[in-house]
């Protein structure tokens, strides 16, 4: 058994950490930290948990914290797992950052993007971009994990293979992006209020979206050159799920069988990534409270470009699950210990 904390865990994504911590058989929680409910019950915060968990909240004394477990997850803003992490807390406790903190290599690109000054640089070089379908080896090595966006792990599952391969032209992907409202968070916003979603749907951070970057990036590192793309993406009224429509010219042309086997390449030996069968399209109902990442394409012959398809959960394989996943790998544990959960219908 090993022991971890979480800071930030009365967000949405810290209380689904707390969900599937609690099945793991391998970690007990033993901090849930949260600067809004110090000594409240997480119980009382989450009802969910009642009888489950009896733990009260903590602080965000990182360092106190790093003496106590063996595994940080950060489920916290922006900048404040940066103002917080140091050597002596890495060279006690692996930590795990669901924040964009250690996700952009390039210092200036995220000061631009985020409107805030990067508090510890020295560690971003280091620090492993934990997708873990692409970089498991190095995850397994690291010692800070940056976990990816909720949409760059969707829209990266659905292009890496024809971008990898060479089958699309990089300079043409334009990524259509749909989140249900937990991905915004769990803070009091007016725009997140029920009379403002419900049937409603909106496009937002159009041009501007903080993941736009990120998305580029790993994209980039697919092809082995810079990209640029045109990423939108839309508020929707539901809880949970992402779903991903990305565009992109072919190089040449091809069949489905040669678009087939570049996904099969990649993900037929994966756990989470299901290739779905021809002509089904992702849905979010689908992955609901799951780990998985549903991903399908259709060639368009007309136009000479493909259209590839991704569905998610947000708050599991986009935040918290994707975070235990490099937990489990992090340890030498099965790396899909604690995330079994079967999609839920209906």
């Amino acid at each position: 058994m090993i022991k971890a904390g979480i800071i930030g865990a009365t967000g949405y994504a810290g209380n689904e950490l707390a969900r599937l911590l609690l099945g793991h058989k391998e970690v007990e929680v033993a901090w849930y930290g949260s600067r809004s409910y110090i000594d409240q019950k997480y119980a009382d915060v989450y009802q969910n948990f009642f009888k489950l968990i009896d733990a009260k909240c903590m602080d965000d004394n990182m360092a106190a914290l790093a003496d106590e477990v063996d595994v940080i997850f950060t489920a916290t803003p922006q900048g404040l797992c940066a103002s917080l992490v140091n050597e002596e807390i890495l060279s006690k406790a692996k930590v795990i950052d669901l924040s964009a903190d250690f996700r952009i290599k390039d210092v200036k690109k995220y000061e631009k993007w985020y409107g805030i000054e990067h508090k510890a640089p020295q560690f971003i070089d280091e620090a492993v971009y934990g997708l873990c379908e692409i970089n498991r080896e190095d995850i397994k090595k690291a010692r800070l994990i940056a976990n990816p966006g909720c949409y760059p792990t969707c829209s990266t599952l659905s292009v890496y293979p024809l971008l990898k391969e060479g089958l699309i032209d990089p300079n043409t992907i334009i990524i259509d992006a749909k989140s249900g409202t937990s991905g915004a968070g769990r803070g009091a916003k007016v725009a997140n209020l029920y009379c403002e979603v419900n049937e409603n749907i909106k496009a937002y951070g159009v041009a501007t979206h903080r993941h736009t970057p990120e998305i580029e990036d790993q994209l980039g590192y697919a092809c082995g050159q810079e990209v640029l793309i045109n990423f939108t993406p839309h508020l929707i009224p539901m809880n949970r799920g992402i779903l991903i429509t990305a565009y992109a010219s072919l190089k040449k042309e091809v069949s489905y069988e040669e678009i087939k086997a570049a996904y099969d390449k990649y993900y037929e030996n994966e756990t989470f990534v299901r290739v779905l069968d021809k002509d089904v399209c992702p849905q979010t109902k689908c992955v609901e409270g799951s780990n998985y990442v549903d991903v399908n394409f259709k060639i368009d012959p007309r136009t000479k470009r493909v259209i590839m398809m991704g569905a998610m959960d947000n708050l599991v394989k986009g935040a918290a699950g994707q975070a235990v996943q490099n937990m489990n790998l992090m340890f030498g544990f099965d790396e899909a210990e604690g995330l079994h959960q079967i999609p839920m219908l209906p």
